[in-house]
């Protein structure tokens, strides 16, 4: 009988750059002049986002909330070390990554084998990273090895397509040389001390972008631009009943499988109801509220319209994690942490639930 662990954390991108560039994003929207001057008036500001803002536009804030964030990842790779898996399972987005106009998955399993990554190379073209200092003062010659789980994944796809759940899957990369973001940055931030990663990993993406990841190449359209949408991301309840099949699945086999969920919350760049400047804090706040309480019919029954009205899309891949926590019994987590801020960009959630 196989002994689960599930984890919730963030891959948040500014996290691997330096204190005085992570309110980015926000100081973007204010050279914005597609946003009105009323919007980024801080006069109408919520005072806790004047109190991150400060006098030195987030610089300081940034050091607290990357404090708070090393503390939820140190609190989950405890939580893995302690628990010694055979093997890592991360959903996460692929944003026109590896996945481009010739193929887009609504979600897949990727069995690759054993990996060296350059994490500075392969982020080159990242519009988070292009041209900043990364924290660990890491040049585009370091190395990261990744170990694969090959076998497993032909397993994983094999009982999913099974039990009536038409995953894709692959054993090699397709456009991008290594692995997308939310891959790379769990592993990174996981081993943000620089121990090293020694378990096997299977990524699986879900496509939570949609409508949006071809239409914009993944970079964010400016308001107001039309947009030929592409199809829609798979319903947030697909999602959950995919993450069940593989909670199923692997509480059957004789594994010890530690299923990790990566993404922030709500996205203030994709809200447009706060014109991009805010997150939706309230949105967050209700499902984090039905997180912790384990009830998960307010997870199921939120549409995908209404995520992607709330720039909650990346939570489809927490949507995954709930599902398979909920198969096997534990719809709750035994510990959680919500990092709320206005200032970079969205809210962090960590969870554990326990074996």
């Amino acid at each position: 009988m196989a002994e689960l662990l599930g984890i919730g954390l963030s891959h948040y991108p500014p996290l691997s750059g330096i204190d005085s560039d992570m309110a980015g994003p926000l100081r973007a929207r204010l050279e914005d002049p597609a946003i009105p001057a009323h919007a980024k008036d801080p006069a109408g500001w919520p005072a806790v986002m004047l109190e991150e803002w400060g006098d030195d536009r987030g610089v300081a804030a940034a050091a607290e909330h990357r404090a708070s964030l090393v503390e939820g990842f140190d609190v989950c790779r405890k939580a893995i070390d302690d628990f010694e898996p055979d093997l890592v399972i991360i959903w996460g987005d692929d944003q026109y990554e590896n996945f481009r106009e010739d193929l887009i998955p609504p979600y897949s399993v990727l069995a690759y084998p054993d990996m060296v990554i350059e994490p500075w190379a392969h982020l080159a073209g990242s519009s988070a990273m292009e041209g900043k200092a990364n924290v660990w003062g890491e040049d585009a010659s370091a190395r990261m090895a990744v170990k694969g789980a090959p076998r497993e994944g032909r397993w994983l796809a094999s009982q999913l397509l099974d039990a009536g759940i038409d995953v894709s899957y692959a054993y090699r990369p397709l456009h991008h040389p290594g692995l997308a973001h939310a891959f790379l940055n769990t592993l990174l931030y996981l081993d943000y001390h620089r121990r090293g990663f020694p378990y096997p990993v299977l990524c699986f993406p879900i496509n939570c972008y949609g409508r949006r990841v071809v239409a914009q190449k993944g970079y964010v359209a400016p308001i107001g631009a039309e947009i030929d949408y592409d199809p829609p991301s798979p319903p947030p309840w697909r999602v959950m009943d995919m993450g069940a099949a593989v909670g199923r699945a692997l509480r059957d086999s004789d594994l010890r499988v530690a299923l990790v969920a990566s993404s922030s919350w709500s996205h203030a760049f994709m809200v447009d109801k706060t014109w991009r400047m805010q997150p939706d804090i309230e949105a967050d706040r209700e499902l984090y509220d039905a997180l912790a309480k384990g009830d998960l019919d307010v997870w199921r029954t939120r549409s995908l319209d209404q995520l992607e009205d709330s720039g909650q899309q990346e939570l489809l891949n927490w949507y995954a994690l709930l599902g398979a926590m909920e198969a096997v019994g534990r719809p709750s987590p035994t510990w959680s942490s919500k990092v709320e801020t206005y200032v970079f960009n969205s809210p962090k959630v960590f969870a554990v639930f326990a074996p």
